[in-house]
């Protein structure tokens, strides 16, 4: 069973910076896509961002510009890096994966995804 802890989070003033990071207990270092989600209080779960080992990132419309979504394989480590941070970005964020086999067009979709971590909160205030 692999598991993920997550890191990071919080509350910071619009324009902010945070970092997210999801420590997997299993190597990351295959083509199964891992991503990043959030759900913001009386909305939809929604996909943020997604990459695969050695792929290229997908990102969100909303996040573009903005989130980077990176990994450390010698870490079986996640993580997303948000700038400039928007009020509209307060949400539960979550780290998923073995998701889709490299990703591609389904990559938003959260039942593609086996393996959840915890929600960390994200705030931004205005």
């Amino acid at each position: 069973q692999v598991q993920l802890v997550k890191s990071g989070g919080g509350s910071v003033q619009a324009g902010g910076s945070l970092r997210l990071s999801c420590a997997a207990s299993r190597s990351t270092q295959n083509a199964y896509c891992m991503g990043w989600f959030r759900q913001a209080p009386g909305k939809e779960r929604e996909g943020v961002a997604a990459i695969y080992s050695g792929g290229n990132p997908y990102y969100a419309d909303s996040v573009k510009g903005r989130f980077t979504i990176f990994q450390d394989n010698a870490k079986n480590t996640l993580y997303l890096q948000m700038n400039s941070l928007k009020p509209e970005d307060t949400a539960m964020y979550y780290c998923a994966t073995w998701g889709p086999y490299l990703c591609g067009g389904s990559w938003m979709r959260e039942v593609e995804y086996n393996v959840w971590g915890q929600g960390t909160q994200v705030t931004v205030s205005s």
